[in-house]
């Protein structure tokens, strides 16, 4: 089922995902209908307050971002086949020179910028099955996971820009969270007058 997308300014973006159990109810659906959502809405991520859950699960699925022109051949062949479910994740290393790439979000449409972050990241996870790993990421992958990541810990793309940058942004968020976006998939704005 594909769900609508919590856009700027709903609440549950800004909050901190509480881990779950096993037996949190219809996880396996839960994640089913995530990632329908993600690949209707062309995604290469997605964190369940995306979709109005408050918890820490967000799912990746590279391969789009395989033929692109910003990776290398070896990067590209590991993103080909790059499709993991994060939960109850934490980061616990973050390594290597900040670097700069241009990052935008289902839930802030329309809206790109150059987010800088470190390349090397290491971090603990359970599956879709709850078997836990810890795992190095690098790369544009490291970038889709620390993004994905930043959504189970309340936080935006847009909160790691500069104020002037943020300044620059702030009518166009505001009309987003009015509901003055342009999405070619479902949303559901806070301050909207009625959900699309």
């Amino acid at each position: 089922m594909i769900l609508p997308i919590y856009g700027y300014g709903e609440p549950v973006l800004r909050k901190v995902g509480e881990d779950i159990s096993p037996e949190y109810p219809n996880l396996k659906d839960t994640i089913v209908n995530m990632y329908e959502t993600m690949y209707h809405a062309h995604g290469v991520g997605l964190a369940a307050p995306q979709v109005g859950l408050p918890i820490r699960l967000f799912i990746v699925d590279t391969e789009p971002f395989s033929d692109s022109d910003d990776v290398s051949k070896e990067e590209a062949a590991l993103m080909k086949d790059f499709k993991k479910t994060f939960i109850n994740a934490k980061i616990i290393k973050e390594e290597g020179d900040v670097w700069g790439f241009n990052e935008g979000c289902l839930s802030i449409p329309d809206v790109r910028e150059d987010v800088f972050r470190k390349p090397d990241i290491t971090i603990e996870y359970y599956d879709e099955s709850f078997t836990k790993h810890t795992q190095e990421f690098t790369g544009i992958i490291a970038r889709i996971i620390q993004h994905e990541y930043d959504h189970i810990e309340g936080i935006l793309f847009t909160d790691k820009l500069s104020s002037l940058k943020k300044r620059i942004l702030k009518g166009r968020l505001t009309n987003i969270s009015k509901g003055k976006a342009n999405a070619d998939y479902r949303m559901r704005f806070p301050n909207a007058k009625k959900k699309r």
